[in-house]
C-alpha cells in the first residue's frame, strides 16, 4: 500500500477522489463544456507515487491541485498534489464516451506534498506551480467554481470515504506536458504564510 505524510504520520489512503472541469479557464484551455453536475473520478491506492514520471506509455501531463485528507467525515489537512494524465489517450476515451480510468488511474498518475493539518479550510488558500522556475499555474479556493465543503458533501451523499483518503479539488489553467529533467515546486499559502510545500524532478 502506497503512502503519504500527513501532519509527521505516514497515512495509506485507500483512495484519492478527484474532480474535474472546477476552473473555467482550465474548461477553456481544454475545450470542455462547463458541466452541470460535479464531475469526479477516481485514483486507487496504487497511483499514488514519490516519483513524478514524465512517460507511462506515452506522454505525460501534470495538473496542480489543492488537496484535502479526510478523517472522521471532515478535511482535517491540506495540501498539493499533481494529478498526472495520459492526455492523447484521454482525448480518445472521451470521443468514445468511455471511462477515464486508463488515463488517470494508472500507477504513479499522482503525487503529493506533505500535508498540514487544519481545522477548517480557509477561504484563503492559494497555491502555484513553479516549472525550472517559471510561474506556471496559480490557484485559489475564489476560483473554483464547486467551493471544498460543497465537494466533500457531494462525495459523501453517494461514497464512503475512509480515514486517510484524499480528495483532489481540480486544476487550474496552465496544464501541460511533463518533460524528463524539468524541476517542479508547488507551494501552499494561507495568505501570504506558507503551509507546505514539495519539489520534484521529473524522471
Amino acid at each position: 500500500m502506497q503512502t503519504v505524510v500527513i501532519v509527521n504520520r505516514v497515512v495509506r489512503p485507500s483512495k484519492v477522489v478527484c474532480v474535474g472541469r472546477n476552473y473555467v479557464e482550465h474548461i477553456k484551455e481544454l475545450n470542455n463544456e462547463v458541466p452541470d453536475e460535479m464531475v469526479l473520478f477516481v485514483k486507487p491506492n496504487s497511483a499514488i507515487s514519490t516519483e513524478l514520471v514524465s512517460f507511462h506509455q506515452e506522454a505525460i501531463h501534470y495538473e496542480a491541485e489543492l488537496c484535502f485528507v479526510v478523517e472522521n467525515e471532515q478535511f482535517s489537512a491540506v495540501g498539493l498534489g499533481l494529478d498526472l494524465t495520459k492526455r492523447g489517450l484521454q482525448s480518445r476515451l472521451k470521443a468514445q464516451g468511455l471511462p477515464w480510468e486508463r488515463a488517470k488511474a494508472f500507477d504513479g498518475s499522482v503525487v503529493f506534498s506533505e500535508f498540514v493539518a487544519i481545522e477548517s479550510v480557509s477561504e484563503n488558500l492559494s497555491f502555484e506551480l513553479m516549472i525550472n522556475d517559471v510561474r506556471i499555474q496559480v490557484g485559489n479556493i475564489a476560483l473554483m467554481l464547486i467551493k471544498p465543503e460543497k465537494i466533500l458533501a457531494e462525495i459523501q451523499s453517494f461514497m464512503s470515504l475512509i480515514d486517510g483518503d484524499i480528495v483532489m479539488t481540480g486544476t487550474p489553467k496552465g496544464v501541460g506536458v511533463v518533460n524528463r529533467d524539468d524541476k517542479f515546486n508547488a507551494k501552499l499559502y494561507d495568505k501570504e504564510r506558507l503551509l507546505t510545500q514539495a519539489c520534484w524532478t521529473a524522471q
